[in-house]
């Protein structure tokens, strides 16, 4: 018997129920909650910016087939105000503009010459793809026209020696996976939208995920890139050359620039070798530093086949459970859970790596529990169960949401804080989801990479809450030199605390370079700075 197989049979059998459908996999999300009212700093409506005459709808449809424009009657169109509310409001129905026209070309060329025109005119632009952002960047804060990438969705070319993928920026990213799953190879990046969520929105944030651990960031991961600026200038460098030296490295200023310099049209990207073996084990443990200690030992005896290392907290289990057709693998509850994922190419060598861990995590009582999934279909229930925390957080109630890199001994601690600030205020008691304002206080992220999302639950977006944690979550991460946004972005959400991750020198050297791409500044207004 394998060390694997021992420990297989020492751990509890995973009796996970069948999940439902989330938007991560079906690529469709579930319905806007009501109690999810726009409360957040507005800035003012530039008066700089044009607002569209009947002559900027004609100009559209000269450039433009009739199908790929949606405009309301105030903008002399015929489509339905609900036909737009989709890319109007946000994945939260947190941040909400007022578009009248959303415009989806199919080619580079027509981006261009819309962005030429608007960029004559002052016509504010916002570039969207899948709208799955949680900062308000990918929705306008008025009237802005929106610029969707959706009908950009085709491979442009695909080496499969060099597993090197040229694509648009509009491909949905589990698309993607799935076209180079059938070349053996896989995406770089994976995240709970990956049924909704764009290459082209992924680069543009800098979105992480949960193969960063393995894989690295975007940075590394992108070769290439097309980028049409705010005159119409094409930036075509979608270079599949692994090694170009030759002076600056232009494209990495548009990745996370979130859509505020260029707008991402086409993508080259490496894409990784898909594993031959994979394993996924849940665990159960007392404390957060239990969680730590389990890293620790993972990276130490997993090596290189380590994939990722995700932890979430007993609120976030109980939301899980509440809300999806799963039920806990796990004989008893715990403070903690850990999803540890190895991967590689020899499914002996990697069992025996994975027992050996789990092994030494239950001798030195490291782990009280764990399963173990014993398929394909026990692993994708299990990875379904982390991924489904964002969505069962947001059908308990309006979900304040901070995505923030710390350092790994204190990541936790800023939940612990929260709590007691919020108990002391009057507006929270664990436990008790139904006397108070707010409802769930949790965490859970990638501890790999240090990346905590703080999750705040109440009945609805309000100023007494907000003032609980904002700024403080934003002063806390600062005072550990986290970062305030470890891979949502800044968007809107927290332009107004860009400061507390970056120099008044680095502020100002940001504003320069905007000015230098967008000196109208038509592209994204009022976001980022």
């Amino acid at each position: 018997m394998s060390m694997l197989a021992s420990v297989r049979a020492r751990l509890i059998s995973s009796h996970l129920a069948k999940a439902t459908c989330l938007r991560s996999h079906s690529g469709t999300s579930f319905a806007l909650s009501s109690r999810a009212s726009a409360l957040y700093h507005k800035p003012a409506r530039s008066d700089a910016f044009k607002k569209l005459g009947a002559e900027d709808m004609a100009y559209f449809k000269k450039v433009l087939p009739a199908e790929t424009i949606l405009a309301t009657a105030a903008a002399g169109g015929t489509s339905d105000a609900v036909e737009l509310e989709g890319f109007n409001a946000d994945w939260l129905n947190k941040y909400r503009g007022n578009s009248q026209v959303v415009l989806r070309p199919k080619t580079t060329q027509q981006v261009a010459e819309i962005m030429r025109y608007c960029n004559s005119q002052r016509i504010a632009v916002v570039p969207q793809g899948g709208n799955t952002g949680l900062v308000g960047g990918s929705v306008p804060v008025y009237d802005e026209v929106i610029l969707s990438l959706r009908n950009m969705n085709k491979v442009r070319g695909y080496d499969e020696v060099s597993g090197i993928l040229v694509c648009d920026a509009g491909c949905v990213l589990e698309e993607l996976d799935g076209y180079v799953a059938e070349k053996g190879h896989m995406m770089p990046l994976d995240l709970g939208a990956k049924g909704s969520c764009h290459i082209g929105g992924n680069v543009a944030t800098n979105a992480g995920g949960i193969r960063l651990l393995r894989y690295g960031s975007l940075h590394g991961s992108v070769l290439g890139l097309e980028v049409v600026l705010p005159d119409g200038t094409v930036l075509d460098n979608l270079s599949t050359l692994r090694k170009d030296n030759t002076g600056y490295d232009l494209k990495q200023l548009f990745i996370g620039s979130e859509g505020t310099l260029g707008i991402i049209t086409g993508v080259s990207v490496v894409t990784p070798r898909r594993p031959a073996a994979v394993n996924v084990a849940v665990l159960g443990v007392s404390s957060y530093k239990a969680v730590q200690k389990a890293f620790a030992l993972a990276r130490q005896r997993c090596g290189e086949i380590l994939s990722a290392y995700e932890f979430w907290d007993a609120n976030c289990m109980g939301a899980v459970l509440e809300h999806q057709d799963l039920r806990n693998p796990l004989s008893s509850d715990y403070p903690f859970y850990v999803l540890v994922e190895t991967s590689g190419s020899n499914k002996d060598h990697d069992d025996e790596k994975l027992g050996s861990l789990l092994e030494e995590l239950m001798e030195q009582g490291v782990v009280e529990d764990g399963a173990l999934a014993m398929d394909d279909s026990q692993i994708v229930r299990m990875w379904t169960m982390r991924e489904g925390i964002p969505e069962s957080l947001s059908k308990t109630g309006a979900t304040y949401k901070y995505d923030v890199s710390i350092p790994i001994p204190v990541l936790y601690d800023i939940v612990g804080d929260i709590t007691q600030r919020l108990e002391k205020e009057g507006l929270y008691t664990p436990g008790d989801a139904s006397s108070r304002p707010v409802k769930i206080v949790c965490g859970y992220g990638h501890i790999g990479d240090g990346n905590l999302h703080l999750n705040v639950v109440a009945e609805k977006f309000e100023d007494r809450v907000t003032g609980i944690f904002e700024p403080y979550v934003y002063e806390w991460v600062a005072s550990h030199r986290g970062s305030i946004s470890a891979e949502h972005g800044v968007g809107l959400m927290k332009r107004d605390y860009l400061q507390y991750s970056k120099s008044p020198a680095m502020v100002a050297y940001m504003k320069r370079i905007k000015n230098l791409f967008d000196p109208n500044t038509i592209l994204n207004p009022y976001k980022v700075l």
